[in-house]
């Protein structure tokens, strides 16, 4: 295990360093941040002397070893616009994009199992044919006209939901807000987080209806039912076992890429998170704040993918993470 984990630490800062070049590289693509901070009003003589000082005329390599130099340190710049180091910034809008993925993550686990198991155990049934049909609908509709939808029947149609914002939060651990402890706040977080599942939920119905339908095809699934085991102790612990050994390791990608899909979700429903904080950074140029936000995303991912190799040699036994 431990052998492992440093292997992992190894591959983790390089994946970070390359992550931090590809970010730090685009910068120049972004515009000048100079036309956000002074306006165009200011001479071309003081605009040079403010590029000097900012150290925006440096050299490429120069500039990105000063950046590395910094971020080891915790220091990802400072956000132009909000005049706060960018780590800050990300750090206060992070706890609702961290609420909007629990949301989300709780529909998916909520549906997703029981439905795709029941298609693999009756995949004839009715319920099983409209399942897979509606799962197709959910994996082709973007994520946004999903949103519009929702908020047109259950905010204006119904008037049953709040359409816009977070909603009441409580403090946890001193700065951490939350809406998940408050009922105004899981109003608010209703629709949202119905939203982003729509967008994995169905892959996860029809990745664990295939699998399990194949597990229950094996040789050993077989033999139980021969042994004249009961069919839930088959089902359950012979097969649904084994089928989440596929779905954890899609499902620890997939859990990265809902934090990206959160852009969509918190820009429909104006929901203050890192993604809808990213938005506004791009309409500013605020290229320090853009950087450290596509760092963070990028760390998310390597940690969420360390975490599920982890799992995945939990759950299987026979996977032995420090032999890979």
């Amino acid at each position: 295990m431990f052998a492992f984990l440093v292997r992992r630490l190894g591959q983790a800062v390089i994946v970070m360093l390359v992550i931090s070049l590809l970010s730090f590289s685009i910068q120049d693509q972004l515009g000048d941040p100079l036309r956000e901070l002074v306006g165009q009003s200011v001479s071309e003589e003081i605009r040079n002397e403010l590029r000097e000082e900012m150290g925006l005329n440096d050299p490429f390599m120069v500039q990105y070893g000063r950046f590395l130099k910094n971020a080891v340190q915790g220091d990802l710049g400072t956000s132009y616009f909000f005049k706060r180091p960018a780590l800050d910034v990300i750090m206060d809008k992070l706890p609702a994009t961290i609420d909007l993925v629990i949301g989300a993550t709780f529909w998916i686990l909520l549906f997703s199992v029981p439905v795709g198991v029941f298609a693999a155990i009756r995949p004839h049934h009715w319920f099983s044919k409209v399942a897979m049909g509606v799962s197709i609908v959910g994996i082709s509709v973007p994520v946004f006209l999903t949103a519009i939808f929702l908020i047109y029947l259950f905010a204006v149609e119904l008037g049953w939901l709040p359409s816009y914002g977070r909603g009441d939060t409580v403090m946890l651990l001193g700065r951490w807000k939350t809406s998940l402890f408050t009922l105004d706040g899981l109003k608010h977080l209703l629709l949202p987080s119905i939203s982003l599942a729509s967008v994995i939920l169905p892959l996860f119905v029809r990745m664990i209806r295939s699998e399990m339908m194949e597990v229950l095809e094996t040789e050993y699934v077989k033999f139980a039912w021969a042994k004249g085991l009961h069919k839930r102790r088959i089902w359950m612990i012979h097969a649904f076992k084994n089928t989440l050994l596929p779905v954890i390791t899609v499902g620890g990608v997939q859990l990265g890429i809902m934090v990206a899909y959160t852009i969509l979700t918190e820009t429909v429903f104006q929901w203050p998170g890192m993604g809808f904080m990213f938005l506004e950074a791009i309409n500013r140029v605020d290229t320090p704040l853009i950087v450290a936000y596509l760092i963070i995303v990028g760390l998310i991912f390597v940690i969420t993918n360390t975490v599920v190799d982890i799992i995945y040699g939990m759950v299987n036994p026979m996977v032995k993470i420090t032999g890979q």
